[in-house]
């Protein structure tokens, strides 16, 4: 004789044992207690969270001789034969079979006779399954059925049922069961059946349940038939592990390995989506996580080396291959160019992966930037020299000469404005390296500008920055208070902002033709243009006016508009 499934073995037999269903427990119980229970339910949820249990439980109280606060006593005639499938009062029909017209008139023809108990219950599960002319045949009988009868309908998939079916209808949703109260479950299971399983199998009971108190069950069925060990696999969180370490060789071996286990690749990414998407809401909304506390922390920890910009990545291109993978003749294949893609950045073609690319080509560096952090531009002034004392350097054929410089009598050269001496106290290393981080909190707009100021030092309680212009630093004072505020949360005082502007290139003019040239300072090279030359990294501009970036001569062709950094959304 063939064992009784564990799912069937503890079923709920009252209210009280319905896990994870607290809300639908409450609405039930007072409603049988205060005696104003509903002609007509309907029960919708995931599969395996209690939705039939909880028509049969409701149709044992309605029927119990000796009911106690809206619980069944589950010993008088009524109850027991109820629990045993052989009662008179309750009729379950399944919808996915019986939906025809004939079928529900028979069912309908039934509701009008008489039965041994004060109420005859119909069980009807699945009942999105009903044809339309099913569900028109039901309507009337469902809107005012005899006194006696109750309908229970359950689905798991409540929008494909008629609105005219579910406003006659008392609608109660089940919910899949946290992982903390599935734990606990499976361990008085195990206990109560004296099964001989290892912890590490319950957890994985647990994990393969996803939140269904049956398929969990299931699933620790065949583990304790296994031996009571947990089975070795692949886990998601493995192969996650392996993508933020940028290691495709590992992704590759990890594929390879579930895929010789009897895994389906089709599975196998819905896994590596739902483990992504546990992740992306342990930073975003920890109590709608549904794992165990350890592994929350595990997926938390994970999110936190990874990034959340990189789970939502992740989880876009994987649910992309999903849609290939319907179509694709090799799945396998489909998956692992798009691991392969997540784990390394040099062979994906996205406009993600491209800008990272092309990031680090520019800054000549081998880690790309931060999306999250300020934009790092070129550094466009330094302190021209002086007209007296500087040296240029002219290609020739041999080695390079220098070329005097004017002669005395030349006009000289204007300074530049002198900054006042910035003191260092104990905090400025602090403030000055805390002051990166102080930018990603801005929002876009003011942190696309306060990315393009360097940071010149701290007086007192005051960081001084400069700016690349005039109109740089007012558009920088507009959104100066935030800033401010900004600044004293990062160091824990009030600390305030002081923006300058930084010294002016200054040309040179008046040679030999009377025509003026201009004069791009590099290091310690000057090289000697013509007005018809034009330079991308940097404009200078005679007669002692400050040099402006390119971004501020653009803005200037365009009055009233404003700078916004693409790359920050």
């Amino acid at each position: 004789m063939a064992t009784q499934s564990l799912y069937r073995r503890y079923r709920p037999r009252r209210f009280s044992e319905l896990k994870g269903q607290e809300h639908v427990v409450r609405a039930l119980r007072n409603a049988v207690a205060n005696d104003r229970g509903g002609q007509a339910y309907m029960f919708s949820g995931p599969r395996g969270t209690g939705k039939t249990s909880a028509a049969r439980i409701l149709a044992k109280v309605l029927n119990c001789t000796n009911p106690l606060e809206g619980e069944p006593c589950c010993e008088c005639d009524s109850c027991l034969t109820i629990e045993r499938g052989t009662s008179f009062d309750v009729l379950e029909l399944d919808a996915a079979s019986n939906n025809g017209v004939d079928n529900i008139r028979e069912l309908i023809e039934r509701a009008a006779m008489g039965n041994p108990g004060r109420h005859r219950v119909f069980i009807l599960d699945e009942v999105h399954m009903l044809s339309a002319g099913a569900e028109a045949a039901l309507l009337k009988t469902l809107e005012e059925p005899p006194p006696h009868v109750v309908f229970v309908l359950a689905t798991t998939d409540p929008q494909k049922v008629s609105d005219t079916i579910r406003s006659r209808t008392q609608h109660l949703q089940f919910r899949l069961l946290p992982a903390k109260d599935l734990e606990e479950h499976v361990r008085f299971v195990v206990q109560d059946a004296k099964l001989d399983v290892t912890p590490e199998a319950i957890r994985q009971a647990v994990e393969q349940g996803g939140g269904s108190a049956r398929d969990t069950l299931s699933a620790l069925e065949l583990i304790a038939a296994g031996g009571g060990e947990a089975d070795t696999f692949v886990r998601p969180e493995d192969v996650i592990e392996s993508l933020i370490n940028h290691d495709a060789a590992a992704v590759l071996t990890q594929v390879g390995a579930a895929m010789q286990r009897g895994h389906d690749p089709k599975a196998f990414t819905e896994q590596l989506v739902r483990f992504l998407r546990e992740m992306f809401l342990s930073s975003m909304a920890p109590q709608l996580v549904q794992l165990a506390d350890e592994h929350a922390h595990v997926a938390a920890d994970m999110t936190a080396r990874y990034g959340v910009a990189s789970v939502v990545r992740a989880i876009e291109v994987l649910g992309e291959a999903l849609v290939d993978i319907r179509r694709a003749p090799d799945p396998r294949l489909v998956l692992e160019v798009t691991l392969v893609r997540l784990a390394s950045n040099a062979v994906a073609n996205d406009a993600t992966s491209l800008v990272a690319r092309l990031e680090r080509l520019e800054s000549g560096t081998t880690r790309p930037r931060d999306a999250t952090g300020p934009i790092p531009r070129p550094k466009l002034v330094g302190t021209a020299p002086s007209r007296h004392t500087s040296v240029a350097t002219r290609p020739s054929s041999g080695a390079p000469s220098p070329i005097p410089s004017p002669t005395p009598s030349s006009p000289p050269a204007p300074t530049s404005v002198s900054r006042p001496p910035v003191t260092a106290s104990s905090p400025t290393d602090d403030l000055v390296a805390a002051w990166p981080s102080v930018v990603r909190t801005l929002k876009a707009t003011q942190r696309a500008l306060y990315s393009a100021v360097d940071v010149i030092g701290v007086e007192g309680d005051t960081l001084v920055v400069s700016a690349p212009s005039d109109m740089h630093k007012k558009k920088c004072l507009d959104l100066k208070d935030q800033v401010h505020a900004a600044l004293s949360a990062a160091a824990g005082r009030p600390i305030t902002l002081d923006i300058r502007v930084q010294a002016s290139r200054m040309a040179s003019s008046h040679n030999t033709s009377g025509t003026s040239r201009r004069e791009v300072v590099t290091g310690d090279t000057t090289t000697h243009t013509d007005n018809s030359a034009f330079t991308d990294d940097v404009t200078v501009a005679d007669d002692n006016q400050p040099v402006e970036s390119m971004v501020d001569q653009i803005a200037k062709q365009f009055p009233g508009a404003r700078i916004v950094d693409t790359s920050q959304n």
